[in-house]
């Protein structure tokens, strides 16, 4: 079972520890970040290591390091289309949040687990419950590295897209599109977050299945909005959307693996 690091102050270790490497971001010649998203990205830093410790931490940092690296495939062409992301890829504050709010929510319930803050409930539902909030913490990261990862290599080597809703060919970078190179990348990409969270400890292997799975139908369901609902609704922005779509996939993970143990029980 995943516990908090050991250290007399897990917070002061965050704040030191994303201060030095955002100041790296901040002074790196590719601006991954805008100086707005280097503070928001520095908070979330905080927030997850001081309850996840560093295990937590390594998650979304690979998510941000492999999810940035992946929005500059092919960047000079989506330019050219008019369909890359904007500001080249650098992340701005809606970004992070968008990306990494329900991953902050599991990591909030998992700190108030560890500070026995649900101690009238019964010592097996609590660590039943801090088991799932890891599962929805991975695979919502799981789920995001996923979207990211089809929508960018679809955007940048899809040779066929189609609409989600109607399967009729449409332009790359249309939303609700899908190609058949996006949705196998988006597989890799779920797979390397999920197996991320089971090697440093924060899920089991099963929780890899649950990950992958929550993350296909995420993203699917997340293709369907953006081809019917997102230009119906102002408020239905991008960033809106991503965090719907990493809601399903948390909320998605966390029921496949309850229904699990319930059948098996």
């Amino acid at each position: 079972m995943f516990s908090s690091i050991d250290s007399a102050n897990p917070w002061l270790v965050g704040v030191g520890l994303n201060a030095i490497l955002l100041g790296l971001v901040w002074i790196a010649p590719k601006k991954l970040l805008t100086p707005a998203g280097i503070f928001h990205a520095w908070l979330l830093g905080v927030l997850v290591w001081g309850t996840l410790g560093w295990q937590g931490y390594l998650v979304v940092g690979f998510y941000f390091l492999v999810g940035s690296g992946v929005t500059r495939i092919g960047i000079a062409q989506k330019e050219a289309e008019g369909i890359a992301e904007k500001r080249s890829g650098a992340r701005g504050p809606e970004n992070v949040w968008g990306s990494a709010l329900i991953a902050a929510l599991c990591a909030v319930g998992v700190g108030m687990i560890n500070l026995g803050l649900f101690a009238p409930i019964t010592q097996s539902l609590v660590l039943s419950l801090q088991s799932l909030l890891l599962l929805g913490y991975v695979a919502s990261f799981s789920t995001k590295l996923s979207d990211t990862c089809a929508s960018e290599v679809g955007k940048a080597y899809g040779k066929r897209t189609f609409l989600i809703t109607t399967l009729q060919p449409v332009p790359r970078g249309t939303e609700g599109a899908v190609s058949l190179e996006g949705t196998l990348a988006g597989v890799v990409g779920s797979l390397a977050i999920a197996l991320l969270g089971w090697g440093v400890g924060l899920i089991n292997l099963l929780g890899i299945a649950w990950c992958a799975i929550a993350a296909l139908i995420a993203t699917s369901l997340e293709s369907v909005i953006g081809a019917t609902l997102q230009s119906k609704y102002t408020w239905l922005t991008n960033e809106v959307v991503n965090i719907l779509n990493t809601l399903i996939g948390a909320i998605a993970a966390m029921l496949l693996a309850w229904a699990w143990t319930s059948i098996i029980a």
